[in-house]
């Protein structure tokens, strides 16, 4: 249900309120579609992260270094990213 009336405010860019919590107090922001939609998109990335780093359990340095040297070049790079949202 919850998941219906999500899709639907998203389909018609409509202004969500997200209510953030921590230890000490209640803040209250507005994210727009838009906004959930890369938040989801990063929860996916963090997802798949978790797969492989259970994977490098299992691999032999050689195929570790590999990887390492194949996720830096990849483009768009995670951290290149995050450095040009900090930059904003």
């Amino acid at each position: 249900m919850i998941a219906a009336e999500l899709y639907a405010l998203l389909n018609r860019r409509e202004r969500l309120t997200i209510i953030a919590s921590n230890r000490r107090a209640r803040v209250s922001m507005v994210a727009t579609g838009e906004l959930i939609r890369m938040m989801n998109y990063i929860d996916d990335i963090a997802a798949t992260l978790r797969r492989v780093q259970v994977g490098i359990t299992t691999m032999s340095d050689e195929e570790k270094k590999r990887l390492a040297e194949y996720m830096r070049k990849s483009e768009p790079n995670f951290i290149k990213i995050l450095e040009s949202l900090e930059k904003s």
